[in-house]
């Protein structure tokens, strides 16, 4: 599946999981606040499986870090669409970011969810730079982007930060479906992996589902960029849209008052 359509799949997941609205599932409720933020970063959570290919869209978000960071993915889990598209990865994933939503440091303003910031600064920038938000932007403008919006999530962030392993969950997971159900498969049981004897290798359907190299496919939308794929995925961004705005308005509204204070705490300072 595409970048795009993985990053609009996971923030559709989240609006899905955490709205208790019309069509939303409402697993796991949380305010305006935690639905925006929650979605953005799970747009970029639903990309972090191809942090294992050095020229990927997730390799080039924030040069250098990034690029040195999608090299030793790819050595540790074996190349592209290995280690981390199968159930072990997603467990490290979602061991990460329980590790991240834990790391708190006290300041004048309160208690402030660094480790939170930091990680969700990282996939919101994956996840605009996937959905070209900012197509021309070189490196310098990705890295004031990222840190602009790691400052708005480290202080209007929502206290319950339980929520962002179940953020990393549901968009490595989206991720995984979504590669599963396209020609190219995945290694679910990494680094288990199982080839089909050669006899097998060439039994219509079985071939396609149990591939050569032990990957395993339910080729529904066929190649990745098909038709399908995009004849699945508008409604699917228009769903993650219009909650996003819902969730956005509705958060502005409860926010204004507070930014407002804010402003004017910050006047004498500028004087």
């Amino acid at each position: 599946m595409m970048g795009g359509h993985h990053a609009a799949s996971g923030a559709a997941a989240w609006v899905a999981i955490a709205t208790t609205g019309p069509y939303a599932l409402g697993w796991y409720p949380l305010d305006a606040t935690g639905v925006l933020i929650g979605a953005m970063t799970t747009a970029g959570t639903a990309l972090v499986c191809d942090w294992d290919h050095r020229s990927s869209t997730i390799a080039h978000a924030l040069p250098p870090l990034s690029n040195a960071i999608a090299v030793g993915i790819e050595k540790v889990s074996g190349g592209h669409r290995q280690g981390t598209h199968s159930l072990l990865g997603a467990s490290v994933f979602v061991v990460l970011a329980a590790f991240c939503s834990q790391f708190q440091v006290d300041s004048p303003w309160g208690r402030l969810s660094v480790g939170a910031g930091l990680l969700c600064m990282f996939m919101i920038n994956i996840a605009a730079k996937a959905l070209k938000l900012f197509p021309n932007s070189g490196w310098i403008a990705n890295w004031v982007f990222a840190l602009l919006m790691a400052g708005l999530v480290t202080w209007f962030a929502p206290h319950q930060w339980s929520w962002l392993p179940l953020s990393m969950l549901a968009g490595v997971m989206v991720h995984i479906v979504g590669d599963l159900v396209t020609t190219g498969g995945v290694p679910l049981l990494w680094p288990v992996v199982i080839k089909p004897p050669k006899l097998l290798r060439k039994v219509p359907v079985l071939n396609d589902v149990w591939k050569a190299n032990g990957a395993l496919s339910i080729p529904l939308l066929g190649k990745a960029g098909s038709r399908r794929e995009w004849l699945v995925l508008i409604p699917v961004s228009g769903y993650a849209m219009v909650g996003m705005c819902t969730a956005a308005w509705s958060a502005a509204q409860t926010h204004a008052p507070e930014a407002a204070l804010l402003v004017q705490s910050l006047i004498p300072a500028l004087r």
